[in-house]
């Protein structure tokens, strides 16, 4: 038997003798040289992580691909506008919602309103009304707007008196379809009642007498005569109501147009109040009408065929001084 295991012990040498190199020994610390053109093949530590051997070109590839990620900041994308040196990407950390820009509200566009060719009823202070009864069917009476009745001195005013106004009637006889039209300051003091002031047909003429509230002062004008001037004045006592007279055929200011239904013409009633002594001459007014002149701006003067128009105060009391200067004379 034990010439036996001798025999095994030498054969199973003999097999390591084959197997190792030359020169090596079993279980030597060195490592036998492979031989040459083949390769070396390791193992890391990590037996669950081999990693294959490799060509130099491969490796080159390898740490190329490395070099060439993107650093910290930048963008993947190599076209993106954030790989710029001074543009740093901005990095969202997780679990942070991205802010979102709050759009801007659109700017609404300005409009402008056009003004209008023709002026407002709030323009014209004939327009303006209120919530009284009127005497003429349709047609509401107005609210006077003082600062549209005022001249340029309209400083001097006194908005919280009466309006002042001229009114003109024709003092010599004229016939219209067999009656005579003629109208004085002598029959307006010889009268029992308030006069009405029929016959007006111009509508500027009708807006002022619209206008026109009761209280308020106008001067007695003599027209179409020989001497028109201002000759005394009167006071509105009633304010206006209908012009019966348009709807009768056969006086001579008949007016089709204007309906019992729908009148067109209107009426005050005037009381007289004091006749001068003498007349303001229409030349005289002209006088102090000239540029700079204190009459520059009265209404009867640029409007010579309106018989009814407004005075302000201060043309009012200038008239009322050349009758103190007449008398001192």
């Amino acid at each position: 038997m034990p010439k036996a295991t001798g025999q095994k012990r030498q054969a199973a040498q003999a097999d390591l003798d084959d197997q190792n190199p030359k020169g090596a020994k079993s279980g030597s610390k060195e490592k036998a040289e492979a031989p040459k053109g083949t390769k070396r093949i390791t193992r890391s530590s990590d037996q669950s992580s081999p990693i294959a051997s490799t060509t130099p070109e491969k490796q080159r590839n390898r740490m190329s691909s490395k070099n060439s990620k993107p650093a910290k900041g930048m963008a993947k994308d190599p076209s993106s506008p954030l790989n710029t040196p001074n543009k740093k990407a901005k990095i969202i950390k997780k679990g942070t919602a991205r802010p979102v820009a709050k759009a801007k509200k659109a700017a609404a566009p300005k409009v402008t309103q056009k003004a209008s060719k023709s002026p407002t009823k709030a323009d014209d202070p004939t327009e303006v009304t209120d919530d009284r009864s009127s005497s003429l069917p349709g047609v509401a009476i107005p609210i006077r707007n003082d600062k549209a009745l005022a001249s340029d001195d309209a400083a001097e005013d006194d908005s919280d008196g009466p309006a002042y106004w001229l009114m003109k009637a024709e003092p010599e006889s004229r016939m219209e379809k067999g009656k005579d039209v003629k109208f004085s300051i002598d029959d307006l003091m010889n009268a029992t009642e308030p006069e009405a002031w029929d016959g007006v047909r111009n509508p500027a003429a009708r807006n002022n007498m619209r206008a026109m509230m009761k209280g308020d002062m106008a001067f007695f004008y003599h027209s179409n005569c020989k001497k028109p001037g201002i000759v005394g004045t009167m006071e509105i006592v009633q304010e206006h109501s209908v012009d019966v007279t348009a709807f009768d055929k056969e006086h001579p200011y008949y007016d089709e147009k204007s309906t019992e239904d729908k009148p067109k013409w209107c009426v005050v009633h005037v009381e007289h109040r004091r006749k001068f002594p003498e007349m303001v001459s229409l030349k005289e007014i002209q006088q102090f009408a000239k540029p700079g002149g204190i009459l520059e701006n009265m209404q009867t003067l640029k409007m010579s065929r309106l018989s009814v128009s407004k005075v302000s105060k201060k043309e009012w009391d200038f008239i009322h001084s050349l009758l103190e200067n007449e008398d001192e004379a």
